[in-house]
């Protein structure tokens, strides 16, 4: 599969929190649609301090995991 430039108005995006209950971390996420990918951005640690440069890029399926509230 391959993909051109794609304009603002053609890509489909969805923002959500979620927790990941391992890490004990609270993500802010932009997840996108034509590409299955989620942008992880780390926002707070629980119970340890976390580097808020780092971000994760995952291959992801929105409608089979559950998370906090999505928003626009």
């Amino acid at each position: 599969m391959s993909y051109s430039v794609l304009e603002k108005d053609e890509l489909t995006t969805s923002k959500f929190i979620d927790f990941d209950k391992y890490e004990e971390i609270i993500y802010n996420n932009i997840y996108l649609d034509e590409f299955k990918i989620v942008i992880k951005m780390p926002c707070v640690g629980v119970k340890k301090k976390i580097n808020h440069n780092i971000i994760k890029i995952e291959k992801f399926d929105l409608g089979r995991y559950d998370y906090l509230f999505s928003y626009d």
